[in-house]
């Protein structure tokens, strides 16, 4: 089966990461995991490209275990030209970070572990398998009326006593950052994305993150007396989140996230959250809802200091897509679905999902829409 010309216009982007012989491969395997209408493993994309008798199959199992390429290399390429396909010129490239689970079973697969599942049943949600760190750009597209995230990198996270989540989601905000010098990144993470790490990050790059309940925070850094003596790395103890929310002046602001316009009493404070990120400045924002009677219902800190306090609040909404994105890539693409056991298979493996997730967007944004088709879709024709 020849892939659309379409397609391989779009595919024509990734073309640098591999040789002659691996391209064709990755050409039809992406057509193939999208064509498939069974499982996705790796001989099920074979199938779908309508090969699994020409093509001997440990061809396909080859490019993923062996085949020189690289999924970091992959994902570069894919995020420059998300970026300047569908953002505009000069604009910030607003990033979001998560992880997710993928259910495997067997000790001999590489990289498999006991780990938190949100989705997971009983008490400690706990699932085994092989936790991914994921790196999304968020859009918006011209034919939906919410922003979308396309991912472009994925790390997988082996575990304790080696690199952290949060190390690894700043690996690849760094890897990001050397590829756009001239761009500003917003990179926005949940809870659990704080380390003192995040000081060392280019100062084209912004991060923002939920910040837990008893975070202890610090007035900035007092001017230097003059006197004897060490000074002063930060000022006085500010007190739990709900002194400061009792104690603040709240502003009601009008806000878009989570794809709702809505009113939100928003109040900011300059401090240092010196567990955290050491003696790196911050920005605290609390959001509180108009009918709640909690001292606050949200709380932000950021590196940004230039943005608006509502501006900060939206970029942490832009973590919503990614989240339909995870749930996507395994009921409708089938990311995961492959057996494989060895350390370069399984670390290839799903980041090649992710990137046809994103080609077949791009594909789609440049040559299938047509405001005609939705329109159809709607009123319910064929």
């Amino acid at each position: 089966m020849t892939p659309p010309a379409s397609l391989l216009r779009v595919l024509q982007v990734t073309r640098p990461c591999f040789t002659k012989h691996s391209f064709e491969t990755f050409c039809h395997l992406a057509a193939g995991m999208v064509a498939q209408t069974g499982r996705r493993t790796v001989t099920g994309m074979l199938t779908g490209a309508g090969l699994s008798r020409l093509w001997p199959h440990r061809r396909a199992h080859a490019f993923f275990s062996w085949a020189s390429w690289d999924p970091d290399r992959l994902g570069l390429r894919l995020a420059r030209a998300v970026v300047e396909a569908l953002l505009p010129v000069d604009a910030p490239v607003p990033v979001v970070i998560d992880d997710t689970l993928l259910h495997r079973a067997g000790k001999k697969v590489f990289g498999v572990l006991w780990a938190h599942e949100g989705s997971g049943r009983g008490k400690d949600k706990l699932g085994f398998g092989n936790t991914w760190v994921i790196c999304a750009v968020v859009v918006r597209l011209q034919f939906l009326t919410k922003q979308i995230a396309l991912p472009v990198a994925a790390r997988l996270w082996r575990g304790k006593g080696t690199a952290s989540r949060t190390d690894l989601a700043l690996e690849m905000a760094h890897d990001l950052a050397a590829l756009f010098p001239d761009r500003t990144l917003h990179v926005a993470g949940g809870a659990a994305y704080h380390s003192g790490k995040v000081a060392d990050l280019p100062g084209t790059v912004t991060f923002t993150t939920r910040l837990s309940r008893n975070a202890a925070l610090f007035e900035p850094t007092p001017p230097r007396t003059n006197k004897r003596g060490r000074p002063r790395k930060r000022g006085a103890a500010l007190g739990s989140l709900t002194t400061i929310a009792k104690a603040a002046n709240w502003c009601l602001t009008v806000v878009e996230r989570y794809g709702r316009t809505e009113f939100v009493w928003i109040t900011e404070l300059e401090c240092l959250w010196c567990g955290a990120f050491r003696d790196l400045p911050v920005r605290l924002v609390l959001v509180r809802d108009p009918d709640s009677t909690n001292p606050y219902d949200l709380a932000l800190i950021g590196t940004d200091h230039i943005n608006t306090a509502d501006g900060l609040v939206e970029r942490y909404g832009t973590r919503r897509p990614i989240e339909p994105v995870l749930e996507r890539m395994r009921g409708d693409l089938g990311v995961g679905q492959a057996r494989n056991r060895p350390r370069r298979a399984v670390e290839r493996t799903v980041p090649f999902g992710l990137a046809v997730y994103t080609i077949v967007v791009l594909w789609y944004t440049a040559h299938g829409h047509h405001p005609a088709d939705i329109t159809a879709r709607l009123c319910g024709k064929s």
